[in-house]
């Protein structure tokens, strides 16, 4: 076998190209599109690499197939929040030969170890962990745009390198056409009338406040969380960019109390019914069926995150910005499912609010951890 860094037009080529042998039986999987995975790798487009650094390998076999790829990264602000310096890796694909697996990992645990980590974080991703992150481990279905989907034997691939799993990320499922439980529907519409709270939807009119509103809700709201890191303005209007093509503004919602920010919840049209006979790709063709897609429609909905202020946490928020939201997808007559991605198992609160709404068990994940 020989591993070899992807440095030029070729090897980017056979990053981008191994999953599509991987998965060729897998009527499941969905091509993440290849611009977005560049995009991760791209220093001019990624702002982690303001802070941070990342390369990737692929692995071959005797006879010059592509068997393997793996990335590693370094996050300088989140690295030293551990008991040891950790990095991370991800963006593992592999054939089921764990000697395979092996090269991957021991060529990335050694780079790890040059820039001074001494443990290391996967499958995770370059960026937020709203996209490319864990290990898929319960819940092979087709997967929502920007969650990760890999075989069944993944799991022991990692687990016989050493890695254990560090945290568990819930998926649910809500049906959307299916009403709230009485509860949830008495204290939503109670504090939706209450004097002084306020609700907006996101408006491309105005996007800076919004995207301020959230940057200030979240990093109030995540701020006693183990090992977090604020969030930047910088990074959530990167995000809003790349969501523009498909966004809904009525999809996300803020809540505000007293003219306050104190919650929202952002949720995306699941963009891979647009793109999931692509491949990966984005020619003329595949944006001419993407523009048709958008304008006819989907039937499931993702959301990617939701927040509230430590302050207002007790306040029903979530609740009524559910009710808002219902408001105006059922009249569409359009959506059937709501997939509530993803939740850490250390997250009692937001795991409540999903069982709070009627939601049902969709996926399970892992990130696993390896100290070396």
């Amino acid at each position: 076998m020989q591993i070899s860094q992807v440095s030029d037009a070729k090897t980017i080529k056979d990053f981008l190209n191994l999953p599509r042998n991987i998965y060729a039986e897998d009527k499941n999987w969905i091509a993440p599109l290849d611009k977005d995975l560049e995009h991760v790798f791209d220093p001019k487009r990624n702002p982690f690499f303001q802070h941070g650094k990342c390369t990737r390998w692929i692995l071959k076999d005797q006879n010059g197939n592509c068997i393997g790829r793996i990335a590693a990264f370094v996050n300088d602000k989140k690295a030293y929040q551990y008991p040891q310096p950790t990095g991370g890796v991800g963006f593992f694909e592999c054939i089921n030969d764990q000697d395979a697996a092996f090269e991957l990992f021991s060529t990335a645990e050694k780079w790890l170890k040059e820039q001074g980590m001494q443990a290391m974080d996967g499958p995770i991703n370059f960026g937020e962990n709203d996209t490319f992150w864990g290990l898929l481990v319960e819940g092979f279905s087709p997967p929502s745009y920007g969650m990760n989907y890999n075989p069944t034997y993944y799991h022991s691939l990692f687990e016989n390198y050493g890695f254990a799993t560090a945290y568990q990320q819930i998926t649910n499922h809500l049906a959307v056409k299916k009403p709230f439980p009485e509860r949830f529907t008495k204290i939503a519409t109670w504090v939706t009338n209450k004097p002084g709270y306020t609700f907006e939807h996101f408006s491309r009119k105005n996007p800076d406040k919004y995207i301020s509103d959230l940057m200030e809700i979240y990093n109030d709201g995540w701020k006693d969380f183990e090992n977090f890191v604020p969030i930047k303005k910088e990074t959530l209007q990167e995000s809003f960019k790349q969501m523009e093509t498909i966004m809904d503004e009525k999809l996300i919602w803020f809540a505000y109390i007293n003219g306050e920010p104190a919650s929202f919840v952002v949720i995306i049209p699941d963009a891979n019914q647009f793109i999931k006979d692509f491949k990966g790709k984005l020619g003329l063709i595949e944006k001419i069926k993407f523009v048709y897609r958008r304008w006819k429609g989907v039937n499931r909905m993702r959301a990617i995150v939701m927040g509230t202020k430590s302050a207002f946490q007790k306040h029903g928020l979530e609740s009524a910005l559910f009710i808002k939201l219902k408001e105006y997808v059922l009249p569409k007559n359009q959506y059937d499912e709501l997939e509530l991605s993803w939740v850490g198992d250390f997250n009692d609160k937001m795991l409540s609010i999903h069982e709070a709404t009627g939601a049902t068990f969709g996926k399970r994940h892992l990130t696993l951890h390896k100290v070396f």
